[in-house]
């Protein structure tokens, strides 16, 4: 049977379930009424959290994937010559009501999920990836598209269509467009396969965090600051563990702080291994075999597009464009960032060995937060503790909305709109001219249904109708900050902070955008953490941090020498950071570069890319193992991460532009860097884009110098000095050696 009648049986079979199901088995929930086949009347449009329920999604999703297979029949069936407005276009605005359902159920089960979610999720998984396919492989239509990419240059398109034609062909030859029906065959079995393991993953990773708890005697707390205390005896309380005992699980605003301060070397050895051994081999979330198969499946995938490894795929539409020219970006931090890491460790390992008395202590991964505090204390006088109070999340959010003010003129007006979880909170953006910008969710606090990390996505793009009128967006911001713990408020690390200031600028992004095809919003993975990025260097400059960073209790400004300390210790431990986000780079480049699979253990492959191959020192483990790093196994980073070290060198040479002006709040350069970064979003290529702001390509030096790889005898001083003097020696136009020319190749 050919490969589109397969499909379409089975997207009939689809449509009927899903008749069957609105008749008979959700008959309540039809007479409810589901909301997502109803005009939305909340402010702007937000998704109607508040009515939603669990049964409303799977209907949804059928009633969307019938509705958008209508439209691309209707593409197909059209008899009169294939132009942009009826191909591609059409393309473009096809799906919306399976668009729309998707990003709220992807935001809420990521966030607030439950076994309801899941087991929806596990269901639609296979037939959404059987409906993608039968609309990439659908030859009808790709022979129209490839008939308005043909004649792209003679139909007398604008630049944004020429840029849409010719990504949407891309993107459906990426999918198998090309290839014999055999092949389409394997390829969509392929997709349903990943699609299934990806869930499997997900779930396993979130099962095994909220299954581990550390639960300690107050005795054994001596040394954790009064507000790590109280947290976990909070969440002992919360989770009935008992009124007087600690409890420390595996999200990061838990575990980071009782390695940083707990003297207890065992009960560090405890929690830092049970991070470190999640999902393991053998334990009862095992994700070794998952990854074995997905990488099985990644690879075939790729052989059949015609390309050697998986990751010779990922990267072909990429900035970097090829494995070889990755690693040599990346081989070229390693080496400087592994020597301060070593001198970084001798340095801890020379202080516990006096501690202890005892010449033969060595230092352990589980060492390294504990030891680097205790260094830091010492050599700058400085304890992150003591900054906490100055850094609640009131104030940090605050910050960053003075920050926006300054650079763009944009306001946050806080509204009541429907929330899917009661402590999320809701603004409108205004923009400099008080017109509505778009919505902004957030998230901040963990929860045993949120997945790990932080993220930033969208319930709704920017976009514009077919009057045009600009579709605001809506966008969201999830995290896993310090909770508040009685009424002392969400206290956030200064790594929290910044982690703030990362996600706001994805947001920023998304509300900035302007982009007349839906099909443009998305960039180059090692491109879009540029905006996210670029925020970072914001967040603890001495001109902002004297607008937000005020005491929670006293209303104090924080103190200059404290701002000093912050400044003076910023390139401490820099090595270790720039080395664990290295290491789990180049494991997702060693995994993802294998030409042949072969059935391999997961630990071991490991080891001996990261020790044994490249020399990494013991002390050190990657920031995220494989069974456990959910960006490249779930998460759209797959052969990708890399993109985060190099998006660093385009964003200080990006905020560079900032201070060559003489004003790091310039709102004519902020202006400059919406319009030509921001707003254009995927209607061009990153490089393009970047070379438009900036007039030449982004020099490694500030990325270098930032995280204090340079070779050079400056003592380390206040930031605003290291600033000045980084300014008086800058030339105006970036060094013509750029990195980036140097991985090109060029």
């Amino acid at each position: 049977m050919a490969l589109n009648s397969k499909f379409r049986l089975l997207l009939a079979a689809v449509a009927l379930c899903g008749a069957v199901c609105a008749g008979s088995c959700n008959k309540k929930s039809a007479d409810m009424g589901n909301p997502f086949f109803t005009e939305w009347t909340t402010p702007f449009g937000v998704p109607p959290f508040e009515d939603l329920r669990p049964e409303h999604y799977k209907p949804a999703f059928i009633e969307g994937m019938r509705i958008q297979r209508a439209e691309i029949d209707s593409i197909v069936a059209n008899t009169a010559a294939p132009t942009f407005e009826n191909v591609i276009a059409a393309y473009d605005r096809s799906g919306e009501l399976y668009g729309t359902v998707g990003r709220v159920f992807g935001a809420v089960s990521s966030a607030d999920t439950n076994d309801d979610l899941e087991a929806i999720k596990a269901e639609m998984s296979p037939l959404q990836s059987a409906h993608s396919d039968a609309i990439a492989l659908d030859e009808g239509l790709f022979a129209k598209i490839k008939a308005v990419y043909d004649n792209r240059t003679a139909a007398g398109l604008d630049a944004a269509q020429i840029r849409l034609t010719e990504r949407v062909y891309q993107r459906f030859v990426r999918n198998g467009a090309l290839l014999p029906p055999a092949e389409k065959e394997e390829l969509s079995k392929i997709n349903e396969e990943l699609s299934l393991l990806s869930i499997r993953f997900d779930k396993n990773n979130r099962d095994a965090v909220n299954d581990y708890r550390l639960v300690i005697d107050p005795a054994d707390a001596t040394g954790l600051p009064a507000g790590v205390r109280d947290r976990a005896r909070s969440r002992a309380e919360s989770e009935g563990l008992g009124a007087e005992q600690l409890a420390f699980n595996l999200s990061k605003p838990s575990w980071i702080p009782f390695l940083t301060y707990s003297p207890k070397e065992e009960l560090r050895r405890q929690l830092y291994t049970a991070w470190l051994e999640q999902c393991a081999e053998g334990s009862a979330f095992d994700n070794t075999q998952i990854i074995n198969d997905i990488i099985r499946l990644r690879t075939r995938r790729a052989h059949l597009l015609g390309f050697e490894s998986f990751a010779d795929f990922q990267l072909d539409d990429k900035m970097a464009k090829t494995p070889a020219r990755v690693y040599e970006f990346l081989d070229g931090i390693w080496t400087p960032a592994l020597e301060k890491a070593t001198e970084e460790r001798d340095e801890m390992l020379a202080l516990k060995r006096r501690e202890l008395s005892d010449s033969t202590a060595v230092l352990n991964s589980w060492d390294w937060w504990y030891y680097a505090e205790k260094v830091r204390k010492d050599r700058f006088n400085f304890d992150e503790e003591q900054a906490r109070p100055y850094f609640s999340l009131e104030n940090v959010r605050s910050g960053i909305f003075k920050l926006c003010n300054k650079l763009w003129g944009i306001s946050f007006r806080p509204i009541v709109a429907p929330v899917y979880q009661k402590d999320v909170s809701v603004y409108e953006v205004l923009d400099a001219d008080n017109s509505h910008l778009g919505v902004i969710y957030m998230d901040f606090f963990p929860r045993p249904g949120k997945s790990s990390g932080a993220w930033c996505g969208t319930y709704r793009s920017q976009g514009y109708t077919a009057g045009g009128e600009r579709i605001s967006p809506i966008t969201n911001i999830v995290c896993n900050f310090t909770e508040p713990s009685g009424s002392t408020p969400a206290l956030l690390s200064l790594d929290e902070t910044e982690t703030f200031f990362h996600e706001f600028g994805h947001a920023l992004h998304n509300l900035f955008s302007d982009v007349p095809y839906r099909g443009l919003q998305g960039t180059e993975r090692d491109f879009v953490e540029l905006p996210s990025q670029i925020m970072e260097n914001w967040a603890f400059e001495p001109a902002l941090l004297a607008e937000y960073a005020i005491h929670y209790r006293s209303g104090e400004a924080i103190p200059a020498r404290t701002v000093e300390r912050i400044a003076s210790s910023s390139l401490f431990n820099q090595g270790f950071m720039t080395v664990e986000l290295l290491a789990a780079s180049l494991s997702d480049m060693d995994i993802h570069t294998q030409k042949e699979y072969t059935p391999f253990n997961v630990a071991d492959f490991e080891k001996y890319a990261l020790f044994t191959k490249r020399g990494l020192i013991p002390e050190i483990e990657p920031r995220y193992r494989y069974p456990y790093f959910s960006h490249i196994f779930d998460g759209g980073y797959s052969a990708g991460y890399y993109s985060y070290i190099w998006a660093e060198v385009l964003d200080k040479d990006a905020y560079a532009a900032f201070e060559e002006s003489g004003d790091i709040f310039s709102r004519k350069v902020a202006e400059d860097f919406r319009r030509k970064i921001l707003a254009p979003r995927g209607s061009r290529d990153g490089m393009d884009l970047y070379l438009d702001f900036r007039g030449a390509e982004p020099s490694r030096e500030p990325l270098m110098r930032g995280r204090g790889l340079l070779k050079e005898n400056l003592p380390i001083d206040s930031l605003i000095a290291r600033r000045m003097r980084e300014l008086a020696s800058r030339p105006q136009t970036p060094p013509a050696d750029s990195v980036l020319r140097q991985i090109l190749g060029e």
